[in-house]
Parts: C-alpha cells; structure tokens; sequence
C-alpha cells in the first residue's frame, strides 16, 4: 500500500510541476491524471486482494 500512496503523491507532484498558467499544460492535464489514477488502481488492488491460503 505504500507503493500505492507514492505512485499517488508522484501523480500531484507532477500536476504541480506544470509550467502553464493553471495547470493546462500536458503535465497538468494528461500525464499527473494518470499517474495519479494508476496510483489509486494500485490501492483498490492492494486492499481488495485476497491472501493465499494454503
């Protein structure tokens, strides 16, 4: 899970970095979102999976 809660920080530090004026830049609009997206994905994963049980 801890993996998950970087690849998300990652994510808004990245929107962050944008240069453009808002946020509208590729950084900011396109890249940051998925980052960040990936990042959530990995969270519903990491909670969600099972243990195995042998």
């Amino acid at each position: 899970m801890l993996i998950g809660i970087g690849i998300i920080v990652l994510g808004f530090t990245i929107i962050g970095l944008d240069k453009e004026p808002h946020g509208f830049g590729f950084m900011g609009l396109t890249l940051g979102p998925i980052i960040t997206l990936i990042g959530f994905l990995f969270q519903f994963y990491a909670i969600f999976k099972k243990p195995e049980t042998k």
